[in-house]
């Protein structure tokens, strides 16, 4: 069964930075797409970023290119989400994904973590 355990979220003024962690575990991932996804408060979940597990390949939303960075440490099976430069905008429930396809709709992805919280104040 696969699990994904997200932590890193808090409280951060705008300007601030924090870093998101995405612990998977229950498989091998070598042939997933790792995402980052957020809700902000009452709108819909939006994709952020995403990363090939095989490939390193990476993908942003236009919002958070140049802001966001992901990246993955495959000895310890994590995914991370480094946010500099974060926006009150940015406030929302983040949450990491895996999927075997390559999209960035939501709907298509199976396997989701519990989500963290991320709060940026102006």
């Amino acid at each position: 069964q696969v699990q994904l355990v997200e932590s890193g979220g808090g409280l951060v003024q705008a300007g601030g930075s924090l870093r998101l962690s995405c612990a998977a575990s229950g498989r091998t991932f070598s042939s997933y797409l790792m995402a980052w996804f957020r809700q902000p408060p009452g709108k819909e979940r939006e994709f952020v970023a995403a990363i090939s597990w095989s490939s390193g390949t990476r993908y942003y939303a236009d919002s958070v290119k140049g802001r966001f960075t992901v990246s993955k440490d495959n000895a310890k099976n994590t995914v991370y989400l480094q946010m500099i430069s974060l926006k009150p905008e940015d406030t929302a429930v983040y949450y990491c994904a895996a999927s075997k396809g390559t999209t960035t709709n939501p709907s298509y992805y199976n396997n989701w973590g519990q989500g963290t919280q991320v709060t940026v104040s102006s």
